[in-house]
């Protein structure tokens, strides 16, 4: 009876910035999904993937569900509600807020229209009172009947076991997806493209908001066990492509220097990384241009 194999997939559902990436990477221990506090910082889904003796599960990180402003915006929505019939569990994560707000009722309504279990994981619980806590189970339970509430701490991986071992249940018997040593089924470029848009991001605070995209050009393994990569950053503006090269191009330097660090450790082997900045002017609008980047 005990040996089982249980697998399927799962998906991780929230308003910006209540901690869906620090708890992917809390799950599975790699730094895969890009952090950032900035929201909309994830836009494919990554399917990152935890393997036990028993059980596998992949994660699929959808973008947020909120209201469309454009069309990368619309492609966001549309590819989180898909996941929502195609899972075998969701985890739906808020912090403990007390009230409900509006967005986080726009989700639960999309909720309703699936037949998928929703687990409630409450991160954050480091910060908050006991009391704040109780109403806001109270009052998130009131709008939609969860499958179970878990409240959690993906910064110090307070009951993030607990979570694994509830998610463990709800799936079901099913075959090895992945072979046991992937952590993620991107391909490496994709990854790499991100961390760079996360030190992009991270370094350029609010002067140049979303309107950045990152693609790899080149990517190759040399001889000398060095691995060659080429980048472009694009933007938006002109204006925006002098902040990102910065003064004497400091910004893009210390830009490039971050995730060489990063890429290093994540592909293993030494990095010579080359960033270029071109401006393409309102790409986020440009469905052939979305298509290159990947946002299909």
């Amino acid at each position: 009876m005990g040996n089982t194999f249980k697998s399927g997939f799962v998906t991780i559902i929230g308003r910006p910035n209540v901690g869906k990436s620090t708890i992917m990477n809390n799950i599975i221990g790699e730094k895969l999904s890009i952090i950032s506090n900035k929201p909309q910082t994830t836009r494919n889904t990554i399917q990152s993937v935890l393997t036990r003796d028993d059980c596998q599960m992949v994660f699929i990180d959808t973008p947020g569900i909120h209201k469309p402003k454009h069309k990368l915006g619309e492609y966001m929505v549309k590819i989180a509600e898909d996941t929502l019939n195609e899972v075998d569990t969701i985890l739906f994560m808020t912090t403990p807020d007390k009230e409900v707000g509006p967005g986080d009722k726009f989700i639960m309504e999309q909720f309703k229209k699936t037949k998928t279990p929703v687990l409630l994981v409450i991160n954050k619980i480091d910060q908050a009172d006991k009391d704040k806590l109780i109403m806001t189970i109270d009052n998130y339970s009131r709008e939609f009947k969860f499958h179970e509430i878990i409240p959690v701490s993906a910064l110090t991986g307070e009951n993030i076991a607990t979570l694994i071992d509830v998610i463990k249940k709800i799936l079901p018997e099913g075959p090895k997806y992945f072979p046991d040593d992937t952590v993620t089924d991107q391909a490496e470029r994709f990854i790499v493209a991100e961390i760079i848009r996360e030190k992009a991001l991270n370094n350029l605070e609010q002067e140049v908001p979303h309107g950045i995209a990152t693609e790899i050009i080149g990517m190759k393994e040399q001889e000398n066990n060095i691995m060659n990569i080429n980048a472009v950053i694009y933007c938006e503006k002109d204006s925006h492509k002098g902040i990102i090269i910065g003064k004497n191009g400091q910004m893009l330097k210390k830009i490039g220097a971050e995730a060489r660090l990063d890429i290093e450790r994540l592909l293993g082997i030494k990095v010579f990384l080359e960033i270029w900045v071109k401006v393409k002017k309102d790409w986020r609008n440009d469905s052939f241009t979305l298509k290159g980047f990947g946002y299909k």
